[in-house]
């Protein structure tokens, strides 16, 4: 229905935007519009009310909506806990015909991937559309710039439990992608490797790979290792193929490697000096409205 609806206000749009509003300018409207990958774990959803927290006390009096890009993860939600959550393009369409005229469109994402640019290319869609949205911007993932990744990386560093030894390896486990946007690991990696050379980036789909992170564990003669995820939650991944019991899971292997291994599941959303990069990107976006 959303979908018809876009084509009628499209078709409309085109033969009577003149006579909108008797030629009178209609009142600005903003609005904000978080986007993340999503999941489906509840322990997972302490990043996502954290950001949403961040979020509302930098914006106070601005609308804040949601939409996760992961249809697997909203159909779950649906079917397993009467949960709804709007794809990019279904919360823009509300947004669009509840009157918002500027939005800002921020990625949780980490890197500028797959997810990222689909996100890009569906809020582009939606600009400029007759009788549709003034303005609509994109805010950049958190892993955008050589900035951005320094920052992250001293955030990071910071949040590492102090118990931990400069001795002992941290593993950060990424995502991964096929996308070329993946070559922000190994970058991030090159700026870990310049403050921290027991800090190692991997990934669950690309490269670095658990086998390359394993490797460099054993050059070293590492003997134990905190796993931390490098995602906005710990959801699926960090749980189960980072420290879940399953024979290929990131503990067990390293485990098996002779390495005492010790998960901290939190995402990097629940860490309130990472968050602060996604809201400057954010607040970058919002100085664009005009």
């Amino acid at each position: 229905m959303l979908v018809f609806g876009l084509v009628a206000a499209f078709l409309a749009g085109s033969t009577g935007n003149a006579l909108a509003g008797h030629g009178e300018a209609r009142a600005e409207k903003d609005g904000i519009l978080l986007v993340a990958f999503g999941t489906t774990v509840p322990e997972a959803e302490k990043g996502i009310e954290n950001i949403d927290a961040e979020v509302r006390r930098a914006f106070p009096g601005t609308e804040i909506r949601w939409a996760y890009t992961s249809r697997i993860v909203r159909h779950k939600l649906a079917r397993e806990n009467g949960k709804h959550i709007d794809s990019p393009a279904q919360a823009l369409a509300r947004m669009m015909d509840d009157g918002f005229t500027r939005v800002a469109v921020q990625s949780l994402h980490t890197i500028p991937g797959e997810e990222y640019h689909g996100l890009v290319r569906t809020a582009r869609s939606f600009a400029g559309m007759p009788k549709g949205m003034k303005q609509v911007e994109v805010g950049q993932p958190l892993l955008a710039t050589t900035a951005d990744m320094e920052r992250v990386v001293d955030a990071v560093l910071a949040n590492i439990p102090a118990e931990r030894s400069r001795d002992e390896a941290v593993v950060l486990m990424g995502h991964g992608t096929h996308h070329p946007g993946n070559i922000y690991y190994p970058g991030i990696q090159y700026f870990f490797s310049k403050k921290d050379p027991n800090v190692f980036v991997g990934t669950v789909e690309e490269t670095p790979s658990l086998e390359d992170v394993a490797a460099e564990l054993e050059v070293r003669g590492i003997q134990k290792a905190y796993l931390m995820p490098l995602m906005s939650v710990a959801g699926d991944h960090a749980r189960n193929d980072m420290a879940g019991p399953e024979e290929d899971s990131w503990r067990t292997v390293l485990t098996g490697q002779g390495i005492t291994c010790v998960p901290v599941l939190k995402g990097t959303a629940e860490y309130d000096n990472i968050v602060a990069v996604w809201v400057d990107h954010l607040r970058t976006i919002v100085a664009r409205f005009k």
